[in-house]
């Protein structure tokens, strides 16, 4: 009688042991495994001659400053457009024969990739506005497909654009002060999530940093 108490009692015990083990620790494991999470760059967390003398002492809080561009259609484009978008930015000039061209063919595969997502949207800024005039951009956007609304292709005051390249983007080595002398050229694209934060620095004109890109973009998409 004692024997057959004694194995009830341990299927019961069992049985509740394997329940838990099923159900509990997966769910446990969920809530203190580490989150894979991007960086959050500010400018002491970013190569110093990347960064502009006035900012380098800035250890949090750095977002990407208000801009005011005009596209590809000549319509005025402004930091609210991107109020609560995914974006990837980049600088560019369209006479540019070495690694525009690439960074333009990956810009387009992103595009293409992401083109039903609403959350994300693409911004190339032109490094020779005076150039690069609205119907040139016009030009250089239907060469490369961009998506109105989607790719803006854009050009505005130079010393504006050099500004964001070097306090808000982080995207030059060289110094400068956006006058007619000044000039830049850089293969990055930045990565800016949903609060203007930088959380990414990419080669693009590495198509194997797509990938990465794809990857760190879905990541930012669970911190929602």
């Amino acid at each position: 009688m004692y024997l057959i108490q004694f194995f009830k009692k341990s299927k019961s015990t069992l049985i509740f042991l394997l329940f838990f083990t099923l159900i509990f620790v997966p769910i446990l494991y969920f809530l203190v495994k580490p989150k894979t999470q991007l960086p959050v760059f500010n400018p002491v967390d970013v190569n110093p001659r990347l960064v502009d003398d006035a900012v380098k002492h800035i250890s949090r809080d750095h977002r990407i400053g208000e801009f005011h561009l005009i596209n590809q259609n000549g319509d005025s484009i402004h930091s609210t457009n991107f109020e609560g978008k995914i974006y990837i930015a980049d600088f560019f000039f369209t006479r540019c024969q070495t690694i525009c061209p690439i960074m333009a063919i990956n810009m387009g595969e992103l595009q293409e990739f992401y083109k039903n997502d609403p959350d994300l949207k693409f911004l190339s800024h032109s490094v020779t506005p005076v150039i690069d005039s609205v119907s040139v951009l016009k030009a250089y956007a239907d060469k490369n497909q961009a998506i109105d609304g989607k790719w803006e292709i854009t050009t505005g005051d130079k010393r504006h654009i050099y500004e964001l390249a070097r306090k808000s983007y982080f995207a030059v080595l060289d110094e400068g002060d956006g006058g007619e002398q000044d000039f830049i050229h850089t293969e990055q694209f930045v990565l800016i999530d949903k609060e203007k934060q930088i959380r990414g620095f990419y080669d693009g004109t590495d198509a194997s940093e797509l990938e990465r890109i794809k990857k760190d973009i879905e990541i930012l998409k669970l911190e929602d």
